[in-house]
This record gives C-alpha cells, structure tokens and sequence, in this order.
C-alpha cells in the first residue's frame, strides 16, 4: 500500500500503474456485456424425414427439442406438406446463456411431387428477413429479437451416390440467403471408405452447380499453429459426416454416447467414427461468424432488394414521365430519390428525438 493510499483511505485510488489509460480493459467490459445480455442463434435443418435431423441436434446441444413430437406414418408423409416447426429453448451454461431457436421442416422431400416443396422455406426464412427489418426501422430499437436464421444444416442421405436433383435445386435456391453447411446422415451405415467417396462426390457437384456454401474464414497470420491446424482439418471434414446418439452405453468402463451394434459400438463424439465433434467446433468457433454473415451479407442483400422494390413501386405510383421530353426523365427520378433519401434521414432524426425524450421523462417519472 502506497504513502499516498494511506494518507488517504477513503479517497479513490487508481488500480494500475502510472501512465496506463486502461482501454486494454475494454474486451472484458464487451465479454461482461455480452454474458450478462446472453446471445442469440437460429439454426435451421432441412432434410428428409429419416435421416437423423431431431436426434443429431439434440445431441449437439444436450437437450431434448421435440419432447412431444408426432411422427406421422408413411402414408401420411407422402401427402403432407412442408411444415415450419420453430423450438426454442433457452441454455445456460458455465454463466453463459443462449438463447437457440431451430427451425424443423417436417415433410420436406417426402411428397410424391416435390416440385415446390421449398418454397415455405424460402418465404419463412424472406418473413424473418421483414420482422427484423420493420423492427430495425420502427421508433423502439432497443429489445429487437433476431429471428434471422443464421445457419441452416442441410441433411444429405447417405444412400445415394451423391446429391439427388431436390438436394442441388434446393441448395441454389437458398445459398443467397443462409448460410449452408452440407451434412452426410447417418454416417454409421457407410464404411469409411464409402464416406471418403461419397464426400469428394458432392464437393464436385457443389462446384459444378456454383453452389455457395458456408466457407469457413481463413487464420490470421499471428494464430498459433494448432488452431491452424484444426480450422484446416474441419474444412476438409465437408460436408460433415455424423450420427447422432442420446443414449449412453458403457464402453470399457466408461459412459459414453453412441450406438450399439451387433459388431460393436459407434461413439458419436469419438472423432474416428464421425465428423460429429468436428462439426460442434465449426458451429461453436463460427457462430459470431455466422451471425455476421448473416447481418452483412445476406440480410443486406434482402434489404437492398427490399428498397429497391420499394423505390421501383413509388415510380410506378407517381405516373410516367412526359413523352415529350424524354432527357428530364433520368434527372427527375433522381430528384425523387434525392427527396426520398431526405425524408428517411428527417425520419431517423425525429425517431432519434423521440426516443431521447421518452427516455428523460422515464428518468423524470418518482421511483
């Protein structure tokens, strides 16, 4: 204890050394901010009925999503249409909570015709677009809810000898809009040698029909050189071959998750036997990632679309230009846009107005 400390005790003293401001604090200001408001994730999983979608999510965050689900017979499948089932469930975990909402798709690819079968999907996913874009422009911005679906896992079944017509239409109809990560089900029907086949099979079609998948962001020069490592080995896991277990069986002397076999056992998070811890770290090391893709990339799209439109239908509204003079038809829509953008700014500033106002009478307002 210093002279000055002691001259002094109920004065404030300043913790660090001499000459130090203490902004090096302010990651842990963020980490306390972001723990105490917890964070947000929706992920989606699109596949046919049968490979493993409930079971696999529930084993990759330890909770039981669908506790009283239905399972409609085979009969019903092949005339039910697509369904949007959205769960969320709230997970804490060392301090840390999550707030995880999944987005099933009960009956996609089981019709007879699945000509359309992915267009609920695409119009869930553009609704989750238009929520958080009239939030984001709305008069309270404080509390919005992110709905957006993050990332969407895509179940490929492992019977074929590659992707089906469904699996490459329906990946290039939404790669603009989520982020894809391809996922090879039930993994533990396919030899290893099977699996490496039937991997390089649908990176190639992936390829071949310009298809978008999530790509894993590279290291930074100054990462250690076993982070390195991992991130290299997970992109060369995709697409992810897993099975999932919630059983545990006793292996050794030891509980762990799998499925018991006449000719042995298949430990789920054992990596030798599948991508399932593999891809738990992709999704778990990427998540902020995902999330920022989503905001800066896709949902940007959406909204640059959506404004356009929007300026599109106000020209369209406001009558065609005189015919007789042609060359002032580019100069008055720009005049027209140069007063739309105006007017959006002077509607910030009074929503910014009105906001601050609401706020002093609340601090104005007796406890």
């Amino acid at each position: 204890m210093s002279a000055e400390s002691i001259k002094n005790p109920g004065g404030f003293t300043n913790p660090e050394m001499p000459g130090y401001v203490g902004f090096a604090n302010l990651p842990n200001q963020v980490h306390r901010k972001s723990v105490k408001k917890g964070f947000e994730f929706t992920l989606m999983v699109v596949g046919e009925t049968g490979l493993g979608k409930s079971t696999l999510v529930n084993s990759l965050f330890l909770t039981d999503l669908y506790p009283e689900r239905n399972i409609p017979s085979a009969g019903e499948r092949t005339k039910q249409t697509v369904k949007i089932d959205a769960s969320t469930v709230e997970i804490e975990e060392r301090g840390v909570k999550l707030r995880l909402t999944v987005v099933d798709t009960p009956g996609f690819g089981d019709a007879i015709d699945n000509t359309d079968c992915f267009r609920s999907i695409i119009q869930y996913i553009d609704d989750q677009f238009e929520r958080f874009l009239r939030d984001e422009s709305g008069l309270n911005r404080r509390n919005i809810v992110d709905n957006r679906v993050h990332c969407c896992f895509y179940f490929i079944s492992p019977y074929g000898h590659g992707l089906k017509p469904l699996d490459t239409q329906f990946m290039k109809m939404l790669h603009h809009k989520v982020n894809i990560v391809p996922v090879i089900a039930k993994a533990d029907m396919l030899t290893k040698k099977e699996i490496a086949r039937l991997k390089k099979r649908v990176m190639e079609e992936i390829e071949a029909n310009g298809i978008r998948i999530y790509p894993l962001p590279d290291c930074d020069s100054d990462e250690d050189e076993d982070y390195k490592e991992q991130v290299r080995q997970l992109k060369d896991a995709v697409p992810f071959a897993v099975c999932g277990a919630n059983t545990l069986i006793e292996v050794k002397g030891r509980k762990v998750r799998g499925r018991q076999y006449p000719w042995g056992v298949v430990e789920v998070e054992n990596p030798e036997h599948c991508d399932f811890i593999k891809l738990r770290t992709m999704l778990i090391q990427q998540l902020q990632d995902l999330q920022e893709v989503t905001q800066d990339v896709h949902y940007e799209n959406y909204r640059s679309e959506r404004l356009a439109k929007g300026v599109a239908s106000n020209r369209k509204t406001a009558g065609p230009t005189n015919s007789t003079a042609p060359s002032t038809a580019p100069e008055q829509i720009g005049e027209k846009e140069k007063i739309l953008q105006e007017k959006e700014a002077e509607l910030r500033r009074m929503q910014q107005m009105l906001a601050q106002m609401q706020a002093q009478m609340q601090q104005q307002q007796p406890q």
